[in-house]
């Protein structure tokens, strides 16, 4: 079992290189305003890490990225080209509760590869190995323990090679081991150069894998700043308080 990413203090982010932006986005549903006016500018090669007290508007905003929602107002903007379909294809997506099909754990894998043309026999088995699943590349995914079934679908999305993976509460509801081989996938993929956008409510989590952290709150964004200023100076009083809750409910 891979071993847990240890925490570091993070590199120092700048605006000199950017990877996508966000202009004025809006979404609302049943007659609600959920995400109001966001603007973020979102670093290339970093692991920007999400956060924010519940119904801040979290996922939503990942969703809304990865193209899986349609806002009411602004623009999505990755490597200087508007979000679709084919700036979609150069993302994936790992939800809170994996979404697999009905296959064994190898054929999951060669469904994915086969959607974007690539060779599967051999890159099945590195995807394999890369997220300790080999011993179970037959059995049936829906038989997975939690944290198995989340690997594969982290599997799963690595096999398109993703620029941009999306990361929504994958380890919410699994155990500190089965958390830690998350944390060290992820640290793989952003060590080959994939961008991370990562939702959580884990503060150790946070620390440990955050170089810039996203601090929303009501659907707009209170705070964008290096990790590490954000976790030893917060500005917004919404951030301390949340911090502080954070603290108290661990």
């Amino acid at each position: 079992m891979p071993e847990a990413v240890p925490i570091r203090r993070p590199r120092q982010v700048t605006q000199s290189a950017l990877l996508g932006e966000v202009k004025g986005l809006v979404y609302e549903a049943g007659g609600k305003r959920l995400i109001d006016a966001v603007d973020l500018n979102i670093p290339d090669d970093s692991r920007t890490i999400v956060m924010g007290p519940n119904g801040a508007g979290k996922s939503l905003l990942l969703r809304l990225m990865h193209g899986l929602l349609k806002p009411r107002a602004g623009r999505i903007v990755w490597n200087g080209r508007e979000l679709d379909s084919r700036v979609r294809l150069e993302q994936a997506m790992v939800f809170q509760r994996p979404v697999l099909l009905r296959r064994s754990v190898a054929a999951n894998l060669r469904f994915a590869l086969k959607l974007r043309g690539r060779p599967a026999d051999d890159e099945i088995d590195r995807l394999l190995e890369e997220v300790d699943l080999t011993a179970q590349a037959n059995q049936p995914a829906r038989l997975l323990s939690g944290g198995e079934q989340q690997r594969l679908a982290l599997a799963r999305a690595l096999a398109t090679r993703p620029r941009v993976l999306f990361l929504d509460e994958p380890t919410a509801s699994l155990d500190p081991n089965a958390t830690a081989a998350i944390e060290t996938i992820v640290q793989r993929a952003h060590e080959r150069g994939t961008k991370i956008l990562f939702v959580t409510h884990n503060l150790g989590q946070a620390r440990r894998l955050a170089d810039d952290v996203v601090f929303m709150n009501q659907g707009r964004i209170e705070e964008h700043t290096p990790a590490d200023e954000f976790f030893d100076q917060p500005k917004s009083q919404a951030a301390i308080d949340f911090l502080d809750d954070c603290l108290v409910s661990h």
